[in-house]
């Protein structure tokens, strides 16, 4: 492609270059179908919002290159061979060589594609229209409409399309959330149609579309309903947005089909069945509600999103503004026995970021973008290493734990996907225009906007949050009346304006926005002073486990790069006061680092931003006790030691697990053993089948208790067997140990196994398709 071409290319698809959540388009003659409601404010172009320096603009730019170092022949690789083309790059690995291969091409087409509509970098463009081309030839070739690469494609949808359909959360006819990945294609289309102007994407989006239509046209309600019990991602809401850039009503009919009654029903009654859901399964749902409430006025997808919306921030979300645990909701307003290393899986912020921008062109409120500050800083912000640009897919809350990246090549889940696009995008949301001819100031971000329709630029300078003073400066070049509307954070009580030095009294309005309506003339300043503080943010279902804020920042304790004893747990807050001031003691301004003052047992701690931590351990809840609540717990951890104590005396027996001579003393052996290291101690487990085996004194006389030690997590898989000498003693399934802690799991063993005996063997062997372990230590007790 000659430059001169790129540059042309780049002006033309810039004029149109929406945010990818489609929030009503302005001005743009490719969308066929505008809104029937009275939408109140729109998007600004990506390319007339360019970041100045700041966090973001890091996190950006890491994202940048991280994307420039992706191979798109490695991703198409299965695209190709699925096609009856030859690959020309090697299959990636993680995701992208399992059953959700294909989806990563899509978040890939949505960045690649949102970034060059930001910056015009045609490095960016070269890889859209390639992929495309690309795309292109697979669908070319396979004569159906359809592209993909998900294992037994062909299969599954030939099944589908006769009604056989064999359906659960994840499985649809042994697939895993194959529609779930078409949606991810398909949006990646309209992306590189919408941002790179390339109408090819779109013929392809069309025609993915029609093999929709085409697989399920003979499947009635019921079937349909069976076939949604499988995840199936953003079906609904891409099938809307091609009904509004091609007007063909098929697509907003088809649109329907991937509506699921047993969730969406209730929400619209306003009940919250959403208790033991996956959350990123949901909320998809609920973005194709809140656009088609744009696109045909149906009040009843406006109360779906409504009510979604108002249930998830403000009954199961936590102090980052993200949702679940092990990707599930709980009860509402029951968290505080939900903080583990799987807490708010990223994907949902991103969604729920996606959902707020729809709300917020309807009704526009200072609200929805509080929600959507405390958010974007302290979840999708803090989900990024910003020196190599890797991803959090969970950001975990579990109280001295630490994150854990992606890796380059390695990985491709879900939340590596969707965070392709979280970080060149922060540009999105900083303004929007009024239909009324306003300018709405959502977040204080350093950054320039260029409004070529008013023929101004308004910069918005500031070291915020590390100061408090955000400075704007609008450039005209001719005098003009015009609103603008900053909004007053709900953080900050008594924030302040000043015009061109001039003090303004002003009081927000019902929308929560200061109202600056006035002639404006070249180089007029605007000085915003939003005075931060520190402030707490309790457990729902405990009001002395707090997350404590510095303005809209989420601050976290800096506990080292060793992780915290889970035994002796992570430092507490012992103070009779309740102003955080009284705390905490600023360190570094420019850093924003803080320090407890006397009140951090058994030391002092460094808090920092949460979005700055990387790879040290860390907590943001905090227990907070008074002096005499804390003599009460005092006694609390003594009555542990004395139970402890009392266990031990009872011991016979202890294997300390992956320690060499203990597990000779034990006659310790195994088959597919494999060995770690986590939360200080050592474990040992079995892949692929194999077993554990070991030996335990026991004491002949009385009855004993085997007592094995794990770690809660995500254990899938992990059913095994134990045997007392080749008895089974009782089938373990570690899947249901879900807090990050330690479990320490009693199995009373039949006297008549160890009686006239000194020792037992104790093997722990899988099911069939599973593993053993990890077991953290062995005890055996005398009852």
């Amino acid at each position: 492609m000659k430059w001169g071409l790129s540059l042309t290319i780049c002006f033309t698809a810039a004029i149109s270059a929406k945010a990818q959540s489609y929030v009503p388009e302005w001005k743009d003659s490719r969308i066929k179908i505008k809104p029937v409601i009275a939408i109140q404010a729109y998007s600004f172009d990506l390319k007339d919002v360019q970041l100045l320096e700041s966090s973001f603009k890091q996190a950006m730019q890491a994202d940048a290159a991280y994307l420039l170092s992706i191979k798109p022949d490695r991703l198409l690789s299965g695209f190709r061979s699925h096609s009856g083309l030859k690959p020309k790059g090697k299959l990636y690995e993680g995701w992208e060589s399992s059953g959700l291969a294909g989806h990563t091409l899509g978040h890939y087409l949505s960045a690649i594609s949102m970034h060059y509509a930001s910056t015009c970098d045609p490095q960016f463009l070269k890889r859209v229209n390639y992929i495309v081309t690309e795309l292109n030839e697979c669908q070319t070739a396979r004569k159906t409409g359809y592209v993909g690469a998900i294992p037994k494609e062909d299969t599954i949808w030939a099944e589908v399309a006769k009604g056989d359909i064999r359906s659960r959360g994840f499985d649809l006819n042994g697939g895993w959330s194959p529609w779930y990945t078409v949606h991810k294609i398909m949006a990646g289309l309209l992306d590189a149609y919408l941002y790179g102007h390339n109408i090819q994407a779109l013929k392809i989006c069309q025609g993915m579309a029609d093999w929709t239509a085409e697989t399920i046209k003979n499947l009635d309600d019921e079937k349909l309903q069976e076939m949604l019990q499988c995840e199936y991602g953003g079906m609904a809401e891409t099938l809307a947005n091609l009904y509004a850039i091609s007007g063909n009503q098929k697509y907003l009919d088809l649109s329907y089909k991937f509506y699921d009654n047993r969730i969406l029903d209730p929400l619209a009654q306003k009940q919250d069945v959403l208790p033991g859901k996956h959350s990123n399964t949901q909320i998809p749902k609920i973005i194709a509600s809140a656009r088609r409430y744009e696109l045909t006025g149906d009040k009843k997808d406006q109360t779906i999103a409504d009510f979604f919306w108002e249930t998830v921030t403000g009954h199961h979300s936590y102090a980052t503004g993200g949702n679940s645990n092990y990707e599930y909701l709980s009860e509402p307003d029951k968290l505080n026995d939900k903080l583990t290393d799987n807490t708010t899986e990223t994907c949902n912020t991103y969604n729920m970021l996606k959902l707020t921008r729809h709300l917020f062109a309807v009704a526009p409120s200072a609200a929805l973008m509080d929600y959507y500050e405390k958010a974007l800083y302290n979840h999708i912000l803090a989900s990024q290493n910003h020196k190599d640009g890797m991803m959090c897919y969970f950001v975990p809350l579990r109280m001295g734990g630490t994150k854990h990246y992606s890796t380059p090549f390695d990985d491709f889940t879900c939340c590596v996907g969707s965070g392709m696009e979280n970080h060149v995008k922060y540009n999105e949301s900083i303004y929007f225009m009024g239909t009324d001819g306003s300018l709405y100031v959502n977040l204080f971000i350093p950054s320039v906007l260029n409004w070529k329709d008013k023929g101004l630029s308004v910069k918005q300078e500031s070291n915020f949050p590390n100061d408090d003073l955000i400075t704007f400066t609008v450039n005209t070049q001719k005098s003009f009346i015009m609103a603008i509307r900053i909004r007053k954070p709900k953080w900050s009580s008594n924030a302040s304006i000043s015009i061109n030095g001039k003090q303004q009294q002003l009081s927000p309005d019902a929308q929560g926005y200061f109202v600056l309506n006035r002639k404006w003339n070249n180089n007029d300043k605007i000085k915003l002073t939003v005075p931060e503080k520190l402030y707490t943010e309790s457990m729902p279902d405990n009001a002395n486990r707090r997350a404590v804020f510095y303005g809209p920042v989420l601050l976290a304790g800096v506990l080292g790069n060793t992780e915290p004893d889970p035994l002796k747990g992570v430092p507490v807050f012992v103070t009779s006061k309740t102003n955080p001031d009284q705390w905490l003691q600023m360190v570094d301004k420019k850093q924003l680092s803080f320090r407890t003052v006397n009140i951090s047992k058994p030391e002092e701690i460094t808090l920092i931003p949460f979005n700055q931590t990387k790879n040290e351990y860390y907590s943001v809840y905090w227990d907070v006790f008074t002096p005499e609540g804390w003599v009460v717990q005092q006694k609390t951890y003594e009555e542990q030691k004395k139970k402890q104590r009392e266990l031990e005396a009872r011991t016979t027996d202890i294997l300390r697990i992956g320690e060499m001579q203990p597990e000779r003393d034990h006659n310790f052996s195994g088959e597919n053993v494999t060995t770690g290291e986590d939360h200080q101690k050592k474990w040992r487990s079995t892949e692929n089948g194999g077993y554990l085996q070991y030996e335990m004194k026991v004491d002949a006389n009385t009855q004993n208790t085997l007592i094995n030690t794990y770690w809660g997590m995500d254990n899938r898989g992990r059913t095994f067997d134990i045997l007392v000498d080749n008895v089974k003693l009782v089938s373990e399934n570690l899947n249901q140990y879900k807090e990050s802690r330690f479990y320490d799991i009693n199995y009373t063993i039949p006297i008549e196994l160890t009686k006239g005996k000194q020792k037992v063997t104790v093997k722990l062997l899988p099911k069939k398709d599973n593993s053993a372990g990890p077991v953290y230590g062995s005890r055996m007790v005398k009852n």
